[in-house]
């Protein structure tokens, strides 16, 4: 019987270190491996988006090494946890998806973020809109002006509850504005998640490009999404590129899920700038070496220069980021992310 409980003992330790082997990682200690894995949110998991997703992937394996392998998510949420658990070395994620992964993780740190046109932090942003049909717009309208005051009462489509541009900038202004009424005094951001408190309805497209198409199909009368993932499937056709007022129009040759609203049209209501989104990694399982060559690497003139990274903005070709003037990867602080961190207090 002891011998019996003795093998059974020695098997189970197998096991466990068996499967701690096996995985990514198993804890705080991780010992990096031969292969680097970059999580990608789904705004960024397109097929339009290959071709920019590899040849980071080429510059990521000359600078280290290492193999990568890209994992394309359908979920914010997955993202983050794979992050969080150890589970990937890298991710492309928004500041709230960041600020969300380093709570839960203090190895996550930021690696780069894409600069502003200047080359510099100065005016590395996007911006976060809220949009309307183009022949709904009066509705949101007061003497002729937009105003967040029309919003009550209608179906409402965010991103995803973690997305900065889709949800917590968007969330943060309707708030502002809301609770100074005495009706919404204690409107929360909880409330906005669903229907029956300010709005009717509440959707969520789980990818900025899933929120312009809930707006798009007429299941949404507005749609939170950002102007940097969907240009790849849009052209403006009236006014100034972010701006108040300008109109939109889906593309003829929009790759998916656009290529189901074709020639649609959509109006701003709002814009707001946002934090440029950044790579960031997980130290313990990337390793300090391999983080210090990445930053290196990524913030080189040789990045910067590279058009298959920051395609020229009239190349006409898909990509994840555009040259429009001095756009390069530039490295930055935890506390560079605070301004976000603050919508939440």
């Amino acid at each position: 019987m002891k011998k019996k409980l003795t093998l059974l003992a020695l098997l189970v330790v197998i096991t466990v270190l068996t499967t701690a082997c096996s995985m990514k990682s198993a804890g705080g200690n991780t010992k990096a491996d031969d292969v680097i894995d970059i999580v990608w949110y789904p705004n960024e998991s397109g097929s339009d988006m290959k071709s920019s997703r590899d040849e980071i992937a080429n510059v990521i394996e000359e600078a280290t090494g290492k193999k990568v392998e890209h994992h394309l998510t359908t979920d914010y949420a997955i993202a983050i946890e794979t992050m969080v658990n150890n589970n990937a070395d890298l991710a492309f994620m928004g500041a709230q998806g960041y600020i969300e992964a380093h709570k839960s993780n203090e190895s996550i740190k930021p690696l780069v973020v894409p600069t502003g046109p200047s080359g510099t932090l100065e005016d590395a942003v996007y911006h976060s809109w809220l949009a309307v049909h183009v022949d709904e717009q009066d509705k949101f309208k007061v003497k002729g002006e937009f105003s967040l005051d029309t919003l009550e009462g209608k179906k409402m489509s965010f991103v995803s509850n973690s997305s900065t541009s889709g949800f917590k900038v968007p969330a943060a202004g309707i708030l502002d504005h809301f609770s100074q009424q005495e009706k919404y005094a204690d409107l929360t951001e909880m409330e906005l998640m669903k229907g029956g408190s300010l709005f009717s309805k509440v959707l969520f497209g789980n990818s900025h490009q899933g929120s312009a198409v809930n707006l798009l199909k007429g299941n949404a009368d507005v749609a939170a999404f950002c102007d940097t993932c969907v240009e790849n499937y849009v052209e403006i056709v009236e006014g100034k590129e972010n701006t108040v007022g300008s109109v939109y129009q889906v593309q003829n040759d929009a790759a998916e899920p656009f290529n189901q609203v074709t020639g649609k049209k959509f109006t701003l209501m709002s814009v707001t700038p946002v934090l440029n989104a950044p790579f960031v990694a997980n130290v313990d399982v990337l390793g300090q070496e391999d983080f210090d060559k990445l930053q290196k690497v990524l913030t080189s003139d040789e990045v910067a220069n590279n058009e298959e990274i920051f395609v020229p903005e009239d190349s006409g070709k898909s990509g994840l980021f555009f040259k429009t003037g001095k756009e390069r990867f530039a490295t930055i602080k935890d506390s560079w992310f605070d301004p976000i961190r603050k919508l939440s207090k």
